[in-house]
């Protein structure tokens, strides 16, 4: 139990820096607008997670190797995270007509969950990397659902953790900007959404044969 845990959390704590859109949107939501929100939003990051942690145990391997090797999977989350990037861009640079008057923004903790669920759920590669993650640890785990859980468990809070303490060492650098600076931060943080998107759907069109889930995971560990 203890090798598991001393296992977990390593690996928690590096994939609290994997880069991808939502690693940005966080260090943007706790600047924009606060310690909370970023939190929140996190916490609806973590819940796909564990869905996917779950889908990704429950299931059989062939059913979920076929459904990660969905080209069309790819594409169509890839649209809708390119399609997020541009609303979001083309909001941000409306509303920098009106930076001389900066009225307080009402904060819907709620929509902020379903945002951080939403954009999660929609990367199909969050999926095939926790299936890959599944075979790869599985056989030293022995097939036990406790030293799963505990594994699984102690990896997610780390890697919480380690969020939580990126949303605090970010909210700190909220002081030092300006306005522009700020906008100028959202519209970068739009365009690596986009970017993101546009990375899903090209894998969308790889040969089937890339798209292997254990080979993803191998890669990631060397």
């Amino acid at each position: 139990m203890l090798a598991d845990i001393q296992a977990a959390i390593p690996l928690g704590f590096f994939l609290a820096f994997m880069i991808g859109p939502v690693f940005f949107i966080i260090l943007e939501t706790s600047i924009t607008k606060g310690f909370r929100a970023a939190v929140i939003f996190d916490l609806g990051v973590i819940f796909s997670d564990v869905l996917f942690v779950l889908l990704a145990y429950f299931s059989s391997y062939q059913l979920l190797e076929n459904l990660s090797n969905q080209p069309g999977l790819y594409v169509f989350g890839g649209t809708l995270l390119t399609a997020y990037g541009i609303i979001t861009f083309l909001k941000k640079n409306k509303d920098k007509q009106d930076k001389s008057t900066i009225i307080p923004e009402k904060i819907n903790y709620v929509e902020l969950f379903v945002k951080g669920f939403l954009l999660n759920a929609i990367n199909i590669g969050v999926l095939v990397f926790w299936l890959g993650l599944i075979i790869v640890v599985g056989p030293n785990l022995n097939g036990n659902p406790k030293r799963f859980f505990l594994f699984f468990s102690v990896l997610l809070l780390t890697y919480f953790i380690t969020d939580v303490f990126k949303i605090i060492l970010s909210k700190r650098l909220k002081k030092k900007l300006t306005p522009p600076i700020i906008q100028n931060l959202k519209k970068t943080v739009s365009a690596i959404i986009i970017i993101c998107g546009i990375v899903l759907i090209i894998k969308g069109f790889l040969p089937k044969e890339q798209l292997n889930p254990s080979d993803i995971i191998k890669e990631i560990g060397q």
